[in-house]
C-alpha cells in the first residue's frame, strides 16, 4: 500500500527531529532506571503500563479495537518482533559495549531500504538517498567507531545480537508495510506490539531469573516513568501514525539522529563531556539526512 505522501513535509520533519531527541533521551533513561529494575522487567513493564494509556486514549477518542480487519496475525508478528528486538538489545549488552553495539544496531535503516527493494517499489530509493544515509552512518561511525577498535573477546556475541536486534527492528517496520496493518489506527498497531511484548518480555525476565524492582528510588521511578509514558505510549504512537502516513525509507533515514541524541542527553543529563566527535557526528547525520530526503530536481 503506497504512502498518502510521497516526500517528508515540515510535520513530518519536525515529528521526527521531536522523536529522535526523546528516544535519544530514553538511552539515558534506561541506564537511570537499570540502578534500580531489572533490564527486561523494565522493558515488559513499560509495556504493560503504555497499554494501559493506549487504551484509555483509544477509549477517550472514540477509536474502534475490536472490528475484524485482518490485522491479527501481522499485528502478533508484529509484537513477536518487537519484543525479540528489545530482548536481543538487553542480552547483547552482556557481552559487548554500548558503543559497538549501537553500530551495528543503526545497520537497521539499510536493511528497511533494501527490503523496500523487493517488497516495496512504491518507495524506492535514488542513489543519492542511498548516499545521503551512508554520510549519516558516517555520522554514527565518528560518534562509536572507536568501540570497534576496543578488544573484543565474547564481543561477537553481543554485535550478533545486536545485528539480530537490527533485523527484527526493520521487520517489524516492513511487516507493518505490508500487512492490514497499514491501514489500521496507530493506536490499534501499537496495541498490539506493547501488548505481546509485556507478555512475552515479562515472561523471558522471570525465566532469567532477574530479581525485579530492587532498588528503585524517585530518581528510578521518575525514568521509567517518562520510558512508559513518553516514550512508549506517546513517541510509539506518533511514530506508527507517520510511517502509515509517509515513506519508510525516509523516515528510516531520521534514526541515525537518535544516537547523536542519545550523546547529548548523557551530555545534559549525566553530566558527560562534550567533545569535537559530537559536532562532527551531528554535522554528518544532519547532512546526510537532508541528502536522503531531498526530492528529485525533476519533482
Amino acid at each position: 500500500m503506497p504512502p498518502l505522501r510521497a516526500h517528508l513535509d515540515r510535520l513530518a520533519i519536525s515529528m521526527m527531529m521531536l522523536l529522535c531527541t526523546i528516544w535519544g533521551m530514553q538511552q539515558a533513561a534506561i541506564k537511570i532506571t537499570n540502578a534500580g529494575i531489572s533490564p527486561l522487567w523494565q522493558a515488559g513493564w513499560r509495556s504493560v503500563g503504555a497499554t494501559l494509556l493506549i487504551l484509555l486514549w483509544a477509549r477517550l477518542r472514540g477509536v474502534k479495537l475490536g472490528e475484524p480487519d485482518g490485522t491479527l496475525a501481522p499485528g502478533v508478528i508484529a509484537g513477536l518482533l518487537f519484543a525479540a528486538e528489545f530482548a536481543l538489545i538487553f542480552a547483547a549488552l552482556q557481552y559487548t559495549t554500548a558503543s559497538r553495539g549501537v553500530i551495528f544496531l543503526y545497520t537497521a535503516p539499510f536493511m528497511v531500504a533494501l527490503g523496500a527493494v523487493w517488497l516495496l517499489p512504491h518507495e524506492h530509493m535514488r542513489r543519492a538517498q542511498w548516499g545521503g544515509m551512508g554520510l549519516a552512518f558516517a555520522g554514527v561511525l565518528v560518534l562509536f567507531g572507536e568501540g570497534l577498535l576496543e578488544p573484543s573477546g565474547k564481543a561477537w556475541i553481543g554485535d550478533l545480537m545486536m545485528l539480530g536486534a537490527a533485523v527484527a527492528w526493520a521487520a517489524t517496520t516492513l511487516t507493518i508495510k505490508l500487512s492490514p496493518l497499514a491501514r489500521a489506527s496507530a493506536e490499534k498497531t501499537l496495541l498490539y506490539q506493547l501488548g505481546v511484548s509485556a507478555l512475552s518480555l515479562t515472561l523471558l525476565s522471570l525465566a532469567f531469573g532477574e530479581p525485579g524492582v530492587f532498588a528503585a528510588d524517585a530518581r528510578v521511578w521518575t525514568a521509567f516513568a517518562f520510558q512508559t509514558v513518553i516514550v512508549a505510549a506517546a513517541s510509539y504512537l506518533a511514530w506508527f501514525w507517520l510511517i502509515s502516513q509517509y515513506p519508510a525509507t525516509r523516515l528510516s533515514s531520521f534514526s541515525f539522529l537518535t544516537p547523536v541524541m542519545g550523546v547529548l542527553a548523557g551530555v545534559v543529563v549525566l553530566g558527560e563531556p562534550m567533545t569535537p566527535a559530537i559536532w562532527l557526528a551531528l554535522a554528518l547525520v544532519g547532512v546526510g539526512i537532508w541528502i536522503a530526503n531531498r526530492p528529485p530536481r525533476d519533482a
